[in-house]
């Protein structure tokens, strides 16, 4: 959470809306925003921490444990028309990568700018060479990797 709210600026550069949801109650996420949250990131989160305490959005998303009563941690990617591009569900020893999760919507962002002409590979970062999607590229991927995205 805090490795997210450190980059709020960032991701709403990128007309990102954020929400935290857990099974929490909003008295819990209070005070971890004031006893921890507050501390590691001036101010605390700045996007919406929502309860979800009968684990009705986590089971749609796939995330609630009803045998626990908890919400793995994981986050998703939807795009503007509500559609899920992209999820990473974690066990809570693992961290998630915050950089991974910018460079994926400005990769998800490009191909919906291009309305899919073009794609971004492993490892596209803004300004590197994409892919042309098409019957030309077919058993031809190799050569442009080797030659235009070498990373």
């Amino acid at each position: 959470m805090a490795a997210v709210a450190s980059k709020y600026k960032d991701l709403q550069e990128l007309g990102v809306e954020l929400l935290s949801i857990s099974v929490d109650s909003h008295f819990v996420h209070k005070m971890w925003q004031d006893n921890e949250l507050s501390k590691m990131v001036d101010g605390g989160v700045p996007f919406p921490m929502l309860s979800d305490g009968p684990g009705k959005i986590g089971s749609v998303y796939g995330v609630y444990d009803e045998n626990a009563g908890v919400e793995m941690r994981g986050r998703f990617i939807i795009d503007p028309d509500g559609v899920v591009q992209a999820f990473e569900v974690l066990t809570p020893p693992v961290g998630r990568n915050v950089s991974e999760l910018i460079r994926q919507i400005q990769a998800f962002q490009l191909v919906r700018e291009t309305k899919g002409a073009e794609a971004a590979p492993s490892g596209w970062q803004p300004g590197k060479p994409t892919l042309k999607p098409g019957p030309d590229l077919v058993g031809n991927v190799w050569k442009a990797w080797k030659t235009d995205l070498a990373f």
